[in-house]
């Protein structure tokens, strides 16, 4: 295994391997936390394939005794390529079982016989009723993802599956946030577990640069155009709130001669994958995600990711610009933040990462609305219903608009704004300019998608 991991350029542990594999080598249940990119899968699959290795099965078949559980399909094969990586100086065997394909070759395998499964729980409950999975023999079980699993739905599955596994088994339990309805769950299949933690949850990548761009609702899309044109955006991960509005996000960069595509759960399989590989090669250099998709996007060097939408669970935002700054690199966060509940919900951010966000103002489409404060304090789990008035207790709202800032907006975005061509900020939504640098007013609807307001929530 040495000989393995170490063709594969691995050289010193992280922190989460260095403090979880000696605990999973010595036979305790684990609890995890830590961010994405911080190296969760040789956490919890090195240790485990190690200690399957060394307990070789002596009967006639090969029974199931590794599970790995993860939310999505894109998790789990890239989870499946560690695993391949991992396992070719030792005889083990596995298959990765998800659905949006056909299930012929996932059972052949299964018939042969493998050691280590790793599975979606919709496909994975749907080969148990067939009858081609058995986990009876089972002494590894590891839930991967599992903050996303809850968002997913999938507590029910798990819970079906759970009852499937054996009492004498050992447990690894890992997610990239650990709110209280998480733990609760963990309480349930983990016994007297070890914790281990690199980095309290709230905290984000400090080699993540990030930035508010303060933008009424309707201009967003013109102000991401203006942003992916910018030449320090080699690639970017665009994520919005729902399948609906990523689709619509991708048809206005069309229109505006920028390539991009949506990854999401109504996307099939091969379109996907299609993505994903256009993706990790640099033939696509703007990806637009769900937060349900993206957690199986592993992608070395994005250098900017962009909150079109701004989530309404503080955790997904931390976990959303964990995308870029990856692996030592750095990496920039832009978050479009409307003048409704978007600013309730960068508020509860701040609060949970216990840091302010600063506010960049040189854009064409800046609001003039207040910065937002940071609030110090217990850092919640915010969980807001959309549609809200922004409303504080005493029925006056929360924010107000201050006179827009008159200075003349640089056009070629001159140091510490977003810009970075000249006359960039004239062609995009400034109409034929007026000499002075001022902000020229535009016609009603005149912003290439009709008169229509644009709302997150529509899809």
């Amino acid at each position: 295994m040495l000989k393995a991991i170490e063709a594969l350029g691995y050289e010193t542990p992280t922190p989460i391997q260095a403090q979880a594999i000696p605990k999973v080598l010595a036979g305790h249940d684990v609890l995890g936390v830590a961010q994405t990119g911080t190296g969760k899968t040789a956490a919890f699959s090195l240790p485990m394939i190690n200690r399957l290795h060394l307990e070789r099965y002596s009967g006639q078949f090969r029974p199931i005794r590794g599970l790995i559980l993860t939310p999505t399909r894109e998790l789990a094969k890239q989870i499946e390529d560690n695993i391949l990586g991992y396992t070719k100086g030792v005889k083990l065997f596995s298959v990765t079982l998800f659905g949006g394909v056909s299930q012929h070759s996932q059972v052949q395998k299964l018939r042969r016989g493998v050691d280590i499964v790793v599975a979606t729980p919709g496909r994975l409950l749907d080969l148990m009723d067939q009858g081609f999975v058995n986990l009876q023999h089972l002494d590894y079980f590891v839930l991967d993802e599992a903050d996303t699993m809850m968002d997913m739905g999938f507590i029910h599955d798990l819970r079906r599956i759970i009852k499937h596994l054996p009492q004498n088994r050992q447990s690894l339990f890992f997610s990239a946030t650990m709110p209280p309805n998480i733990l609760q769950f963990a309480s349930t299949m983990l016994k007297d577990p070890e914790r281990v933690e690199v980095a309290p949850e709230s905290t984000a990548a400090d080699t993540v640069d990030q930035h508010m761009l303060f933008v009424d609702q309707n201009d967003k899309r013109d102000l991401l155009v203006h942003l992916l044109k910018q030449e320090d955006v080699e690639t970017a991960l665009v994520f919005t709130r729902t399948k609906y509005g990523a689709d619509k996000v991708v048809r206005h960069l069309k229109r505006n001669k920028i390539k991009s595509e949506a990854i999401h759960g109504n996307k099939t399989q091969p379109q996907r994958d299609r993505a994903m590989k256009a993706f990790r090669a640099g033939d696509l250099n703007i990806l637009i995600a769900t937060d349900i998709a993206s957690r199986g996007i592993d992608v070395t060097g994005v250098s900017h990711v962009i909150n079109f939408e701004i989530p309404n669970i503080s955790e997904t935002y931390v976990h959303r610009i964990g995308r870029t700054g990856r692996a030592g690199a750095s990496g920039v966060a832009w978050s479009l933040v409307n003048e409704a509940d978007e600013r309730k919900y960068m508020e509860d951010i701040q609060r949970l990462m216990d840091r302010e966000v600063p506010v960049l103002e040189d854009h064409p489409w800046h609001n003039g609305m207040e910065d937002i404060p940071l609030h110090r304090g217990g850092g919640t789990r915010s969980n807001h219903k959309s549609g809200g008035d922004n409303r504080s207790n005493d029925g006056k709202r929360s924010f107000k608009k201050k006179p827009r800032n008159k200075r003349p907006f640089n056009k070629t975005g001159g140091p510490g704004g977003p810009g970075g061509r000249s006359g960039e900020g004239q062609k995009q939504g400034q109409g034929q300019g007026n000499g002075r640098g001022k902000r020229p007013s535009r016609k009603k609807g005149g912003n290439n998608f009709g008169g229509r307001k644009f709302k997150p929530g529509n899809g």
